[in-house]
């Protein structure tokens, strides 16, 4: 009788330890094809990820190195001057070398920012509880002793003229924190032209709508630019403290131009320049091959300006996602391995239980080679059934798994983000300053929608990998019966059995 049919009638014969075999190899075959359609899933979500965010490097002037150097020129100085103290100096980035960068490979948009202050000439702008300027002109025009100056009077701005060259992708609107209600957006079209957008209730205390006009003046009086409302917006941005002292901080009071009115505003020194540059990535994991292709851009100074990679929005994404991708690898560990252990040791007991058997096979001539190979036959055939099963039950249970690590995790980062924020100054964000990024970049995270769903497939490259691992335990629970086997002498087996 061959091993084979040996190997089918013993199962049959023993229909008990058969079935508990089946369960314990479904078990572990189910778990693992769980384990490898999660990760299969998680490994195309965050592709997807990549592909519908991006990530974003600001182009803008390196602060830090740049007070750092006028420390050090004021240390060397003999002189205690004022003019011999540090200073920071405004350096606005030339726009043809903003468009050197733009041109470069993996740039899938760009937007262009210049901001500035401004006052509000012939309308009302919406007043802060707490801004008493308007009343304090004698204050405002005194020197900086109390007296008069010889110094240019200082006029205090309401308004906050936000320069854009596209502000459909600025953050702002990409966060959903200013949504267009009427009219339409600023556009690259729209470069040189004087328009801009108003918040709705600035346009509703003044009575204005889409085409009519109005006109700002620059902080120091110099400038007048008379602007056409080509759309209104709206804002669900409850500004900064300090919005409530100052108008010009007020959301209400924030008017997005071109970045060309913001310059002609600034004054003529600031012509064909801008604040900052924002570049979005057509994938986030291109992030360092764009930084190091710009680095290669020479008309860029690069001891003045520097690169800031923000891929926030794409970490908060598959931050949840990596987490249950890395678990479902270690549930895949754990469960080949427990699994070998202990239909290994399952199999051993079976053995022993069966040494007779074997004593009078090798007794007879069997050899010993087609004993372990019975064996094997034995498992196989369990594991080939449990196969079928894990792959018809596999894609509920890791749905449901799936799922449910990822809420967790989504709640885990949740939690971690908030804590963060207000452990931050004063428990927000801050802009910065009027034309900043950091409470717009803030709002654009908290808007972005997380990943709550893992489409979850299963593939024949899974159904392979797991076959092949099921196979390795089949052999491994193997490998301990067989020794035993090999070491078996059929007279003294027959002789003790007797």
């Amino acid at each position: 009788m061959n091993f084979f049919k040996r190997a089918w009638l013993s199962m049959k014969a023993r229909k008990g330890r058969s079935v508990l075999q089946l369960i314990i190899f479904t078990v572990v075959c189910v778990l693992i094809l769980s384990g490898f359609t999660i990760q299969s899933a998680a490994d195309k979500a965050s592709e997807l990820a990549r592909e519908q965010l991006g990530g974003t490097v600001t182009l803008t002037v390196d602060q830090e190195k740049q007070m750092k150097a006028a420390q050090e020129k004021a240390a060397s100085s003999d002189s205690s001057s004022e003019d011999a103290r540090p200073k920071f100096e405004s350096n606005p980035i030339d726009v043809s070398d903003a468009n050197d960068l733009a041109k470069l490979t993996h740039v899938a948009s760009y937007n262009y920012y210049s901001s500035t202050q401004a006052l509000a000439s012939g309308f009302d702008p919406i007043e802060s509880s707490g801004d008493t300027s308007s009343d304090d002109t004698s204050t405002t025009n005194q020197g900086p002793g109390g007296g008069d100056s010889n110094a240019p009077q200082m006029m205090d701005a309401d308004l906050s003229i936000s320069g854009l060259l596209d502000s459909a992708t600025s953050t702002d609107f990409e966060a959903g924190t200013s949504e267009l209600t009427s009219g339409v957006a600023i556009t690259a079209d729209d470069t040189d032209k004087n328009v801009a957008m108003v918040e709705e209730t600035l346009a509703d205390q003044n009575g204005w709508k889409v085409g009519d006009s109005f006109t700002v003046t620059s902080s120091d009086g110099a400038t007048k630019v008379k602007l056409e409302i080509v759309g209104i917006y709206k804002t669900s941005d409850s500004g900064s403290d300090m919005a409530q002292n100052f108008s010009f901080l007020n959301p209400y009071n924030k008017v997005y131009v071109p970045y060309t009115v913001a310059n002609t505003i600034k004054g003529s020194d600031y012509k064909n320049t801008v604040d900052s540059a924002v570049y979005t990535m057509d994938d986030a994991a291109n992030i360092a091959a764009f930084e190091k292709e710009a680095k290669k851009v020479d008309s860029i100074d690069w001891d003045t300006f520097k690169l800031d990679a923000n891929d926030t929005l794409y970490q908060q994404m598959i931050g949840p996602i990596n987490s249950v991708a890395s678990f479902s690898k270690n549930v895949v560990y754990i469960v080949s391995i427990a699994g070998a252990l202990i239909l290994g040791l399952l199999v051993m007991m079976q053995v022993r239980d069966r040494k007779y058997e074997m004593g009078v096979l090798l007794a007879i001539g069997e050899k010993r080679g087609k004993l372990v190979a019975q064996f094997f036959v034995e498992i196989l055939i369990v594991a080939l059934v449990s196969f079928g099963l894990a792959a018809a039950s596999s894609h509920y249970v890791a749905q449901i798994a799936g799922n449910q690590l990822l809420s967790q995790q989504n709640s885990s980062a949740t939690s971690e983000t908030s804590s963060t924020e207000n452990r931050g100054p004063g428990g927000g964000g801050g802009q910065g300053g009027p034309g900043g990024f950091s409470q717009s970049v803030s709002n654009l995270t908290q808007n972005t929608e997380q990943i709550k769903e893992l489409n979850i497939q299963v593939t024949l490259e899974d159904m392979l990998k797991m076959g092949g691992i099921g196979i390795g335990i089949a052999f491994i629970s193997v490998l301990l019966p067989a020794a035993l086997v090999l070491r078996m002498n059929p007279k003294t087996i027959l002789t003790k059995q007797e």
